[in-house]
């Protein structure tokens, strides 16, 4: 496993990173959970920005990503993405949570962002099983990594001590398979 992924525990509005990803709704006007807590932290400028890009394109489909300021933040940018929401794993959910995943990664490239943030995309609200998204959001973000080299850090911040456990253990899993 790449050594640029790191995994902390804590508040994800804190994180000094370059970037921090909101996993946000597809209207992007805010909500619960992580995307309550940023747009709260990141103050008005966040909304504001993502009630122009919604303005002109629309909402962000599933998979999707955009970027913001970062407002209050440490963060200087927001990249917005939208997790998919679990029906049982039959409807695309694992490709649209790794689309999530790389398009935040691919934007933050293209916006020469050398440091990035994730929490854990789609496991709150949307209640895609976190055993499920923890491999599949490291893994995406190893193989992402592996063929590029601008970025200098992907952290995935857990809130909780639970999560941060599953992160953990999927991490140790990935790093004891054979390359």
């Amino acid at each position: 496993m790449d050594k640029r992924i790191v995994l902390a525990q804590g508040d994800i509005t804190r994180q000094d990173t370059a970037a921090i990803v909101n996993a946000a709704n597809s209207s992007l006007l805010g909500g619960g959970g992580v995307d309550g807590a940023i747009h709260a932290a990141g103050g008005p400028a966040i909304l504001a920005e993502c009630k122009q890009i919604v303005a002109r394109q629309g909402r962000c489909p599933v998979g999707g990503a955009v970027l913001t300021t970062g407002g209050n933040l440490k963060a200087r940018y927001v990249i917005h993405t939208v997790g998919p929401v679990w029906r049982g794993g039959r409807h695309n959910e694992d490709k649209l949570l790794a689309d999530a995943y790389t398009n935040c990664l691919a934007l933050a490239l293209e916006h020469h962002i050398r440091s990035i943030a994730f929490p854990s995309i789609s496991t709150g609200a949307y209640r895609f099983p976190i055993e499920r998204a923890a491999p599949l959001a490291l893994s995406t973000v190893a193989a992402f990594l592996a063929e590029r080299d601008q970025l200098d850090q992907v952290r995935f911040v857990l809130f909780g001590e639970r999560d941060f456990s599953i992160y953990r253990a999927a991490y140790e899993r990935l790093t004891q398979e054979p390359s």
